[in-house]
């Protein structure tokens, strides 16, 4: 086919349709639609129906920004009320848990090459990059996986998940660029690399972190002062905040990936002007990077290179490895400190260590380095195993906290309502009991706590907008609004 403008549009528009048809339908047989849009790539990609691509550079450039408006949606969407209880925790099993992680699976892959294939045996370094690569969650994973689940999970989990998961590429990163950076001097090791090492990794982690609270508060301040008649541009100024949250930290010498994600945090618990209208933009938003940087990986792969014995025995093996044991003297070892985590929950995490996006991508840093012997090999067994966690991790992420007793009913909202953050009242639902018509079925016969209204009704599936002449009915659905939310708790509470 021809290379025009409008053949890229059309190729572009139906890998995006396709992509999105078949996670539906994926969703349906409990499969990650991340998973599906991988397989879309590697389908229309060399092996497939053709589509040349074969730039690591491109590829990585796409993750890079896809990641960043990922983690930066996830933060967002994360209430801090939820994390500040597992703050500690979710911060070891980022930082200490990725370390450990890449030294056991190291070791692992060091003595497992020279054993099962001495012909492709990694040297130490080598061992531990490929390790490191692989170390941290995948955000993009996580985020997806959980928040398409409908029901919750106990003992703070999902916050514990999501904060690990949004805050452990850092340090997989660093370690990623660490030894790449020994490779390339020809594996010199020396008392001043290491010291060099700890020290760039705590100032990333610093100025990362400061990066991001500070042009996180930047942005609210920016947001809250623009004045502009449409209300669609103040997406498009957050977007380009989080580019220049990136690109900023990056320049004073900071780890990106964990500035983007704290001022997501930072945005997502402050008063923001339109805060409904940038968030819906960013759900979209959201997945159209994840759709396409999953399909940009997926075109680079070339499945045939992976479908083979060197890859697919050492590829199996190590996998499972990782789930059934490396993960979880992570996990166990990292919350040693911390009681409030049950076995099960240790379990339950340990079982929640999925690989996805950002491992391909950490890859694709080998791939272009020329100091990495094996790199390509490192690539396509990252690839096949990134596979093999959303296969069997992936699709029983559900499963495995209801086989745990983790599982927890969530109460589903009766009305799709937010108030603006400029708005300072409150609003609560409740159900119509026979106590609250104990003075007589009509809404003017209720007793109501000062300066409380009933705004809406949801009645069989229909909403009414209510009079005091209204009659009640038992579950009836309420939508109240009051100036104070104690009101409405006592009223709740009452009744």
């Amino acid at each position: 086919m021809e290379i025009t403008a409008n053949n890229i549009m059309l190729t572009l528009a139906a890998l995006l349709s396709l992509s999105v048809i078949v996670g539906k339908a994926g969703n349906k047989f409990g499969m990650p639609a991340l998973l599906l849009f991988l397989g879309v790539g590697m389908i229309a990609g060399t092996d497939g129906f053709g589509i040349q691509f074969d730039s690591a550079e491109v590829a990585q450039f796409i993750g890079m920004i896809s990641l960043s408006v990922i983690l930066f949606s996830g933060g967002v969407d994360t209430n801090f009320k939820d994390i500040r209880p597992i703050l500690a925790p979710g911060v070891v099993l980022a930082t200490v848990g990725v370390f450990i992680t890449t030294i056991v699976t190291g070791a692992f892959i060091y003595y497992m090459f020279h054993w099962l294939a001495p012909e492709f045996a990694f040297g130490w370094i080598e061992s531990m990059l490929l390790a490191a690569i692989m170390s941290s969650t995948d955000s993009a994973s996580v985020f997806s996986i959980l928040n398409s689940s409908r029901t919750g999970l106990k003992q703070n989990l999902k916050p514990t998940l999501e904060l690990e998961s949004g805050s452990n590429d850092p340090m997989a990163y660093l370690l990623v660029i660490i030894l790449i950076g020994i490779l390339e001097g020809g594996n010199a090791m020396s008392a001043e690399l290491w010291t060099d090492s700890a020290i760039l990794l705590v100032k990333q982690l610093i100025l990362g972190a400061v990066g991001g609270i500070v042009i996180g508060y930047a942005t609210v301040k920016i947001i809250n002062r623009l004045r502009v008649d449409n209300e669609f541009l103040y997406p498009v100024m957050v977007i380009a905040c989080v580019f220049f949250t990136f690109s900023l930290t990056e320049l004073i010498g900071g780890n990106s990936y964990l500035a983007v994600y704290i001022a997501g945090l930072v945005v997502g618990n402050c008063k923001l002007a339109l805060k409904h209208t940038i968030t819906t933009f960013f759900g979209g938003f959201t997945w159209l990077v994840q759709i396409i940087m999953f399909l940009s990986l997926g075109l680079l792969v070339n499945p045939h290179e992976f479908v083979n014995m060197h890859i697919i025995m050492p590829g199996v093996l190590l996998g499972i490895f990782m789930i059934l044991i490396a993960r979880p003297v992570a996990v166990f070892i990292s919350l040693l400190p911390f009681k409030n985590f049950t076995f099960k929950a240790r379990l339950y995490i340990s079982w929640v260590g999925l690989r996805g996006a950002v491992p391909i991508i950490f890859a694709t840093y080998a791939l272009t380095s020329p100091g990495v012997e094996h790199a390509r090999m490192m690539f396509n067994m990252v690839f096949f195993i990134t596979i093999l966690s959303l296969i069997l991790q992936g699709t029983t992420v559900d499963r495995m906290a209801q086989w745990l007793g983790l599982k927890e009913r969530l109460k589903e909202k009766e009305f799709n309502f937010e108030l603006p953050d400029e708005i300072t009242a409150s609003m609560q639902e409740m159900e119509v009991t026979a106590r609250l018509l104990s003075n007589g079925e009509m809404l003017k016969d209720v007793t109501l706590p000062p300066n409380t209204l009933v705004i809406m009704i949801k009645r069989e599936g229909k909403y009414l907008v209510p009079t005091g002449n209204t009659h009640l009915f038992l579950t009836d659905k309420l939508l109240l609004i009051s100036e104070e939310a104690k009101h409405l708790q006592s009223l709740i509470e009452s009744f």
